[in-house]
């Protein structure tokens, strides 16, 4: 009989978040053996592929939903400044591997691209007045300017502005030094320098089971094709998108008891013609609709793509019981457990307008979906536009039935497995988020990390919104790495 195969750790899921944390393994303990499983054939298949997410690089220069106007009048611009902050973590890290020859050509994957926010009506203008002043005097979001002039908008969007009728009142932000990320270019090439760096990397395989032996490590059962095997890990991490609640349920961890999932799934209105692309140079974001999800917030987007510039409209919102866009119909009944029920249940009456909203979606026709595209863009053409299904997402629905949108790490008490939930701003703030869940399963071993941990990224642990000119520094390094343009 052969010996029961042993890793130190075990990825599942070979997406953006597995590739990150296997990224900051490698570095900090090179003599760790690492497994990569993916049900797939390839690697940022699913929520990191290009075409599957919006590739904002989010960093709250255009995202409306990260800014809160309080009761009292009063912008909470609090989140923004978090995940602004957690995006300069990633490009340090980026920027790190491109220095040490672990990344080329980063213009594959991250490309210079000014980030906007448009909004019409005089309520929705004094809101993005107030966000502008509380946002402008942050060092973070040096920059940004604001206008209501049609003329000026003219310029900065004449894709959008080009036949707009309408006498309500308009304004937008504007920051230059955004960026659009193909997150399905960098996982891939993360991927494969983990396997050049020893890491095995398996395609076509899918976790079947996982059990917590005597000794704290996981014994998983893996299955590719008719062949099964149990892989034994020191530690197992679960980023396979919305596969990961069926897998932490698995996992029978009191952490993931009472959490549950729904799923969201979306579509695009892409435009290749070059005519049409070439009038619109900017990601634009407007405010969500009244009743729907924070994911769902419109926005027209220059994307990079395989080498080519298009445009993206949307999300409009869907449903499907998928937890991925490979996954089975019988995902959402399946995740429901005795455990979850009450939460999942309360959900459902706490959230009716979602569910009022999705149902409203699923009827919209290409009429009304192209009436939609035609506040941002007036002259649009339905010819000119085509259909894209995009992810899916699963919200994490927690203990008495709060919908939490966002990203979300559930770890166990002993470190030993930790799962990835949620969905925006996912991507952009991986590096953050994997530090953060390193310093969490290896707290023993995170401090003797660190000093390295600061090589690769050298403000970690700093604010640099209270450090302007190490800001200006880290800033300066990071676009001359990345190849993007000084503002």
């Amino acid at each position: 009989m052969s010996k029961q195969k042993k890793t130190d750790v075990l990825l599942v899921g070979a997406g953006i978040m597995s590739a990150t944390l296997g990224t900051l393994i490698k570095e900090l303990e090179p003599d760790w053996n690492i497994m990569i499983v993916e049900k797939l054939a390839a690697a940022g298949e699913e929520s990191s592929n290009a075409w599957n997410n919006a590739g904002t690089g989010h960093s709250a220069l255009c995202e409306l939903n990260y800014s809160v106007e309080q009761p009292d009048g009063t912008m909470d611009v609090t989140k923004a400044i978090k995940i602004n902050e957690q995006f300069r973590v990633s490009r340090q890290f980026w920027s790190y591997l491109v220095n040490s020859n672990q990344l080329q050509n980063p213009q594959d994957f991250i490309m210079p691209l000014p980030h906007m926010s448009l909004i019409e009506g005089k309520k929705n203008v004094e809101f993005l007045k107030k966000r502008y002043a509380a946002l402008s005097s942050n060092p973070l979001f040096a920059g940004m300017e604001y206008t209501e002039d049609p003329e000026t908008l003219k310029q900065w969007v004449p894709l959008m502005m080009e036949g707009r009728t309408s006498t309500d009142p308009i304004a937008a932000t504007r920051i230059e030094t955004g960026t659009d990320v193909n997150f399905g270019v960098l996982t891939c090439r993360l991927i494969e320098n983990l396997a050049k760096n020893g890491a095995e990397v398996r395609y076509q395989t899918t976790v079947k089971n996982l059990n917590r032996n005597s000794d704290g490590q996981w014994d998983v059962k893996l299955k590719s094709g008719h062949h099964t095997e149990t892989v034994t890990a020191r530690f197992v991490f679960l980023g396979a998108g919305g596969g990961s609640l069926p897998l932490l349920q698995k996992s029978g961890i009191s952490e993931g008891k009472g959490i549950g999932g729904f799923p969201i799934s979306g579509l695009f209105m892409v435009c290749k013609n070059p005519e049409v692309v070439k009038k619109h140079h900017a990601k634009v974001y407007s405010k969500a609709k009244v009743g729907a999800p924070p994911m769902s917030v419109p926005h027209l987007d220059t994307r990079y793509i395989d080498g080519e510039e298009s445009l993206l409209f949307g999300p409009f919102a869907g449903f499907s019981p998928k937890f991925l866009k490979t996954g089975s119909w019988l995902d959402l009944p399946l995740s429901v457990k005795p455990h979850n029920l009450a939460s999942m249940l309360l959900c459902a009456l706490k959230e009716f307008g979602l569910v009022k909203y999705l149902v409203g979606q699923l009827l919209l026709t290409d009429k009304a979906r192209l009436k939609d595209l035609q506040n941002f863009v007036p002259t649009a053409k339905l010819e000119d536009w085509e259909l894209l299904v995009a992810g899916q997402r699963v919200q994490v629905i927690k203990q008495k039935g709060v919908l939490q949108f966002g990203t979300e790490v559930v770890c166990a008490a002993d470190g030993s497995i930790a799962a990835l939930l949620g969905a925006s701003p996912g991507a952009s703030v991986a590096v953050d988020v994997m530090l953060k869940l390193l310093n969490r399963c290896f707290p023993q071993q995170f401090p003797q990390w660190e000093d390295k941990i600061r090589q690769m990224v050298p403000t970690y642990g700093i604010a640099l919104e209270k450090d302007p000119d190490l800001l200006q520094q880290v800033k300066a390094s990071t676009d001359a790495a990345l190849g993007l343009k000084q503002a």
